[in-house]
């Protein structure tokens, strides 16, 4: 009996050291890591920079009040085609038209004014003058000659000394009145010349307020400047104005400019030339094509951003896009087609070095093999691989495990929805 049990005993041993051993084994084992995976596949790539922008007209066109009045007469409707020369709207004037009238008036006056100073004054006034002189002459000279008869008569004993006596008192008289009226007319001819500089000067006062005049009433008539889109016109009929006053804004709008607010870090790649797609919240089944022109100089800050303004040409030929709207702006930096990719999060940075784990298959297990790889451009989701890496490999994706090389791995999918749409190359 007690063999027995002694035999039962260490049989029941050996099964119990087995099972430790067994137990010891196991714990011994590390967990094999549960991962996704995808695979490198060939598409094209799109390395791009978006950012929001503002629409502006290339060559803007403003009319501004020229005087403080009253909008007489809107012609026009914002948004409406105009050509050169069409009348967009008309100010009150008619202050400015009375004063150009009354200043024709005063140049007519200035003018008859001048031509007749030059002329030597005004023909009955001038006339008047050297009449009485030429009489007081011709009286002096009279006495004077019969002064000298009496002087021969008194000699004779023909006359009185009285007679001669009269004589020369009215010769005195004669002589002073011919001095007044020689001097009268001196003074008359200089006056002549004062009123001709004074005349000279009316004339060209008087001109240069209907230069001033006729500018201002030309100025009711606001008419467009050029070809193009009246895309403000803030002003309504009855409306007062003030000199400065913004009346209407307009240009041609079939290539416009967007000036695009690009964020700091991605000013590095931009470049004139590079192509550019506008899109509009307001019309969102369509697009606009153009061009980079301006690269930013400087960086500015708006709101909480530090951007670079950069300047795009943009075809609008269906007059479209409207200056000072808010659209998206895509701009193209480098393409490439038919290239080897890989999902931009399968990628790890060291330094200036990037690497992929790729999944290596053993004869009982998959291991982890940490790679460099070299890249090329990038778009929003994947990697242009240069070397490094082939379609064929799996690339092992990043989860809830941190990854390792030579770590033991258990792939559990491998996601192809990095694959072209209607290809077959989920390798």
């Amino acid at each position: 009996m007690d063999r027995k049990l002694r035999n039962r005993a260490l049989l029941l041993l050996g099964l119990a050291a087995i099972i430790a051993f067994v137990l010891v084994r196991q714990s011994g084992r590390q967990p094999v890591a549960k991962i996704a995976a995808t695979r490198p596949v060939r598409k094209d790539v799109v390395a791009f920079v978006s950012s929001n922008g503002k629409v502006e007209p290339i060559s803007p066109y403003t009319v501004s009040a020229r005087l403080d009045t009253f909008v007489q007469k809107v012609y026009a409707a914002e948004g409406q085609n105009v050509k050169k020369g069409q009348l967009l709207l008309e100010l009150d004037v008619k202050d400015a038209a009375a004063q150009l009238a009354e200043a024709h008036s005063k140049l007519l006056r200035a003018q008859d004014d001048l031509r007749a100073a030059k002329e030597g004054g005004r023909t009955d006034e001038a006339a008047r003058v050297a009449g009485d002189l030429a009489k007081a002459q011709a009286e002096r000279d009279r006495l004077r000659r019969e002064h000298e008869s009496l002087v021969r008569l008194l000699a004779q004993g023909a006359t009185t000394k009285d007679e001669l006596a009269a004589n020369d008192l009215a010769l005195a008289k004669a002589n002073a009145d011919v001095e007044k009226l020689a001097a009268a007319k001196a003074e008359f001819t200089r006056q002549v010349g004062l009123d001709a500089s004074r005349a000279q000067l009316a004339v060209q006062q008087a001109q240069s307020d209907i230069a001033a005049l006729d500018e201002k009433v030309r100025q009711g008539r606001i008419c467009a400047p050029v070809d193009g889109t009246l895309y403000s016109l803030p002003v309504k009929t009855g409306q007062y104005v003030k000199v400065g006053e913004l009346l209407a804004e307009m240009a041609d709008l079939h290539k416009v400019r967007v000036r695009a607010f690009i964020d700091e870090p991605e000013m590095g790649d931009l470049e004139p030339g590079l192509p550019v797609r506008i899109t509009w919240d307001a019309l969102p089944s369509r697009s606009w094509q153009g061009r980079t022109e301006i690269i930013p100089k400087q960086v500015v800050g708006r709101g909480s951003r530090s951007v670079g303004e950069l300047l795009c040409s943009v075809d609008n030929n269906n007059l479209e896009l409207l200056p000072n709207i808010n659209v998206d702006v895509k701009i193209t930096l480098n393409q490439r087609t038919n290239v080897v990719t890989v999902p931009r999060g399968a990628v790890d940075t060291e330094g200036v070095k990037r690497y992929v784990f790729v999944v290596r298959n053993g004869v009982s297990k998959e291991t982890l093999e940490k790679r460099e790889i070299q890249v090329g451009i990038a778009d929003a989701t994947s990697f242009e691989v240069l070397s490094g890496l082939q379609v064929n490999e799996v690339v092992a994706l990043p989860g809830d495990v941190e990854l390792r090389n030579g770590m033991v791995v258990k792939v559990m999918n491998i996601d192809t929805s990095n694959v072209k749409e209607g290809t077959d190359e989920a390798l």
